[in-house]
C-alpha cells in the first residue's frame, strides 16, 4: 500500500540515531520501493541526518498525502485507507514535533547545567 511516510519517517531516524540494524532498513527500503531514490519528500527522509531536516520533510510529505486523499474519487476503494493514513500521520506528526520540542528543551538544559558547574568552579 502507501504508508511510504512512515516508512521514510523510520529510515531519517535510524540515520539520526545511528540504527545500523540493515535487516530493518531493508525492510522499510522495500516498503518505499522506488520512492526512496525518486520522489521528493521521501527520497529527502531516507537521506536525512539531522531531526529538524527530517521533521520539516516529513510535514511535506504529510502535505501532500493530505493532498492525494482530498482529490481522490469518493468511490474509490482506497479512500478510507488513504484517509486513514492521513489521521495516522497527523498523530505521527505531533509525536515528532514533542521529540523535537523535548530535545530542544534538553539541549538548553544541558547548557544551564554547564552554567551552573562553571558559577561553582569558575574557569580561569
Amino acid at each position: 500500500m502507501a504508508c511510504h511516510e512512515i516508512a521514510g519517517l523510520r529510515l531519517g531516524l535510524m540515520n539520526v540515531l545511528g540504527t545500523s540494524d540493515q535487516v530493518e532498513k531493508d525492510h522499510e527500503l522495500a516498503e518505499i520501493g522506488d520512492l526512496s531514490k525518486a520522489t521528493a519528500p521521501v527520497q529527502g527522509m531516507v537521506a536525512a541526518n539531522t531531526l529538524v531536516h527530517l521533521k520539516g520533510l516529513f510535514e511535506n510529505s504529510l502535505d501532500q498525502l493530505e493532498q492525494k486523499a482530498a482529490a481522490m474519487d469518493p468511490k474509490d476503494p482506497n479512500l478510507g485507507y488513504y484517509r486513514t493514513l492521513v489521521v495516522v500521520n497527523r498523530k505521527v506528526e505531533k509525536d515528532l514535533a514533542n521529540l523535537t520540542g523535548q530535545m530542544q528543551k534538553f539541549l538548553g538544559d544541558l547548557e544551564e547545567l554547564h552554567d551552573s558547574i562553571h558559577e561553582v568552579y569558575p574557569v580561569n
